[in-house]
C-alpha cells in the first residue's frame, strides 16, 4: 500500500505559531488533508486451532483452491491472506496458546520490557482515550487466555452478549455513576501513596530489586492510564442501539458467536472501541451442530470420521468470520479495519504449536492469496514480525514486538 504525506491544516498553523484563519489558497489546497478514518483492530483466536488439511490450500498465490475451512469465505478472497510456515517457536501445547497474539509465554514474560503484552492491547494503548473503549475482549467459553497488558496481566474477556450490550450501549444511573467517580478517585489516591513510597525505596535497592520495583511501576503507571481513561468517558453519554436489547438467556456458547460478531461490529461502527477480539475455548456446546465433543474430535488421530466432523465445525466458525466481514463491508469501515484470525495451536491432535493456522483481512492492503513463507529452519519468519508490521499498519511507531526481529517484509503493510 503506498504511502502519502497528510498534513492536518489545524496542526500546521500551531506549529508555525499562526491563530488567525487563512485564505482559501489553492496552491496550498493539495497539501492540506482530512484527517484519516480510524484503523480499527480485531483478533479471532480459536484454542484448538485448524485441522492443517483442513485449513491450508496446497498450492499458493490468488489461485489458491481453497479447503473446507476455507470455503465459506470464498466470497471474500481477494481481501484475504492466508499464511503457511508462521509460528512463534514456542512448544507446549495448550499451555502455549496464549502466546498467540504475544510471542511469549507468560511464564518466560519477566525477561522482556513489555512482558508478554499482547497485539490487541499495544493497539489499545496507541488509541488510548480516543474512544470509550481502548478494547472490547469477548470470549465463547473462557480458557484461551488471548489477552494480555504490558504488565503480564491476563484480561479477562465478557463471555454474556447481554452484558456486553448493556456495557455499549446503556448508560448507566447517576447513582451508578458517582459511585463509580468515588471509587476511581480512591483507587487513584491509593496508586498515588504506592508510587510515592516506592520512590522512596527505590533510593536502598540494588539492581535486581530496582529492576522488580520497576516492573512493578509500569503495572501502577498502566493502571492509571486506565483510569484516566474511565474518568474522560464517565459521563459522556453512550451511543443508541441500532437493535433491540440482547436479553439473558439459556447460554448455547457456540450459538453465541454470530451475537458477539454484531456486537463487535456495532462497536466498531458507533467507534465505542477501534480494537475488538473474540477467543473460542475448547469447551463449548451447540444446538446448531449435532457433533461430539469439539476437544475430543480434535485429538483425531486421523480418524477420517473425526477429520469429517471436524470439518463441519471449522466451516461453521469460518462462516460466521464470513458473515462479520460482510457486515462490515456493508458499513463501509472494511478497509479500515484489519482482521487477524488464527490460533496459538495447529494440530490440536499433535497439541503442536508450530506452523500455525493464520490468516489476515481486510485493512486496504495487497492481498496475497495463499502466502508461503521459507519452511526451512534457518529461513522462517517470526509471526511477531507480522504481528509488528499490523501494529504499523496500525498507527503505532513502535520498533519491536515480543520477539520479533524485523518487520514482515513478505507482505506490504502499511
Amino acid at each position: 500500500m503506498s504511502k502519502t504525506t497528510r498534513i492536518n491544516r489545524r496542526h500546521f498553523l500551531k506549529g508555525i505559531g499562526v491563530t488567525l484563519t487563512l485564505p482559501s489558497l489553492e496552491s496550498l489546497a493539495a497539501r492540506f488533508s482530512e484527517p484519516q478514518a480510524p484503523r480499527r483492530l480485531v483478533c479471532v483466536g480459536n484454542h484448538l486451532g485448524f485441522y492443517p488439511g483442513n485449513f491450508f490450500p496446497k498450492d499458493q498465490g490468488k489461485a489458491y483452491t481453497p479447503n473446507s475451512t476455507l470455503t465459506p469465505l470464498e466470497a471474500h478472497r481477494s481481501d484475504l491472506t492466508v499464511f503457511s510456515h508462521l509460528d512463534h517457536g514456542l512448544n507446549g501445547g495448550h499451555k502455549a496458546v496464549h502466546g498467540f497474539l504475544t510471542s511469549i509465554k507468560k511464564e518466560e514474560a519477566a525477561g522482556f520490557p513489555e512482558k508478554n503484552i499482547s497485539l490487541d492491547q499495544a493497539a489499545a494503548e496507541y488509541v488510548g482515550s480516543a474512544t470509550r473503549f481502548p478494547s472490547i475482549n469477548t470470549a465463547i467459553v473462557q480458557g484461551t487466555d488471548m489477552c494480555w497488558t504490558r504488565a503480564g496481566v491476563h484480561v479477562p474477556p465478557v463471555n454474556n452478549p447481554a452484558a456486553l450490550f448493556r456495557g455499549l450501549f446503556i448508560d448507566s444511573p447517576a447513582t451508578a455513576r458517582d459511585a463509580e467517580r468515588t471509587r476511581l478517585k480512591h483507587r487513584g489516591s491509593v496508586l498515588d501513596a504506592l508510587r510515592d513510597s516506592a520512590k522512596a525505596l527505590n533510593q536502598t535497592l540494588n539492581a535486581p530489586d530496582r529492576a522488580k520495583l520497576d516492573q512493578y511501576l509500569t503495572s501502577v503507571r498502566d493502571v492509571e492510564r486506565r483510569l484516566q481513561m474511565s474518568k474522560e468517558w464517565l459521563d459522556r453519554p453512550k451511543p443508541r442501539s441500532p437493535i433491540k436489547e440482547v436479553q439473558e438467556q439459556e447460554r448455547q456458547h457456540i450459538d453465541e458467536i454470530a451475537l458477539f460478531y454484531d456486537l463487535m461490529a456495532l462497536a466498531l461502527q458507533t467507534d465505542s472501541t477501534r480494537v475488538a477480539t473474540l477467543e473460542t475455548g475448547m469447551g463449548f456446546r451447540t444446538s446448531e451442530l449435532d457433533l461430539g465433543s469439539y476437544h475430543q474430535l480434535s485429538h483425531h488421530g486421523k480418524s477420517a470420521d473425526r477429520i469429517g466432523q471436524l470439518q463441519v465445525i471449522e466451516a461453521f466458525l469460518t462462516t460466521k468470520l464470513s458473515n462479520f466481514i460482510s457486515r462490515l463491508k456493508e458499513a463501509q469501515i472494511f478497509d479500515d479495519t484489519l482482521i487477524v484470525f488464527g490460533s496459538g495451536m495447529s494440530d490440536g491432535s499433535k497439541h503442536s504449536n508450530r506452523n500455525l493456522p493464520v490468516l489476515l483481512a481486510g485493512g486496504g492492503l495487497k492481498h496475497q492469496g495463499h502466502l508461503v513463507c521459507p519452511e526451512e529452519q534457518h529461513k522462517r519468519l517470526p509471526l511477531s514480525n507480522l504481528w509488528l508490521s499490523t501494529l504499523h499498519w496500525f498507527g503505532s511507531e513502535v520498533e519491536r514486538f515480543g520477539k520479533s526481529t524485523g518487520t514482515f517484509s513478505p507482505m506490504e503493510i502499511g
